[in-house]
């Protein structure tokens, strides 16, 4: 039984609370907010907030395999985020190649396989190779699936399925009525996750709530748990604090539990 301690926003007491381990979410995405904001709170440069929840990505990712998450998707850089100064982008850039060089025997160990979403053609040449190398490296791992969303954006996923199925259309081998919501989410980046392919719960940290063009096909019936906490101080108590949240919730997926 997993259980950790809560504090009651109202009352402020502390109490503990247990995890219904035949209740654990599939499939957890999480948007990684707070990174800069935590570091200006410190009065450090937002590099050091973004160092700090690289370590955060490794300390969640081992706690999500041991509660029994399947997929852990974790938003580690938008289509958007090329917009930030450049120097944060170079930054950004480089730390894949630091995590994966120092995290590969890890996930390993954990049993734990790296996927990866997103444009990763447009990332620089020693992102794309540092990536390939993790995927390579843990192939064989049967466990959870770490899957990074990286240089990803909802709208355009969404675009680049309906023109995959428009190509089909004009080549002749497949009838517009034949498309249907299985075949949209088949030709998404997430396609090759079968079942598993859309969040039970997404959580976003910060105190942020928006999804910021994140899964927006996937999220449809997801559980939204949005928390104060920054990305760099989030943990395995933080993580079983959203996961009891969503327990606490009745997912009726559009039909009625009682009739």
């Amino acid at each position: 039984m997993f259980s950790f301690l809560s504090k009651d926003q109202q009352t402020g007491e502390v109490a503990e609370r247990q995890l219904d381990e035949s209740n654990i979410p599939a499939h957890v995405a999480i948007i990684m907010d707070g990174n800069g904001r935590w570091a200006q709170q410190r009065h450090l440069p937002r590099i050091a907030g973004h160092k700090q929840g690289m370590n955060t990505v490794k300390t969640v990712a081992k706690a999500a395999s041991q509660l029994g998450v399947k997929v852990l998707t974790l938003y580690a850089f938008s289509t958007e985020n090329w917009k930030r100064p450049t120097a944060e982008v170079n930054y950004l850039m480089k730390l894949p190649v630091d995590f994966f060089s120092t995290f590969v025997p890890d996930l390993v160990k954990n049993n734990i396989r790296v996927k990866v979403m997103g444009y990763t053609d447009k990332l620089p040449a020693a992102t794309q190779q540092a990536v390939q190398d993790a995927i390579t490296a843990t192939q064989d791992c049967t466990g959870m699936v770490l899957n990074f969303a990286l240089n990803y954006g909802g709208r355009a996923e969404i675009v680049t399925a309906m023109q995959q199925l428009a190509q089909r259309v004009q080549a002749g081998d497949l009838a517009p009525e034949a498309i249907d919501e299985a075949l949209i989410s088949q030709h998404l980046m997430t396609g090759d996750l079968g079942d598993l392919q859309d969040p039970d719960l997404l959580i976003r940290t910060s105190g942020e709530e928006r999804l910021s063009n994140f899964m927006l096909w996937q999220v449809a019936y997801s559980e939204f748990v949005f928390m104060a906490d920054h990305w760099p101080d989030f943990d395995q108590t933080t993580l079983e604090r959203a996961i009891y949240a969503y327990q606490q919730r009745h997912r009726r997926f559009g039909g009625l539990t009682n009739k």
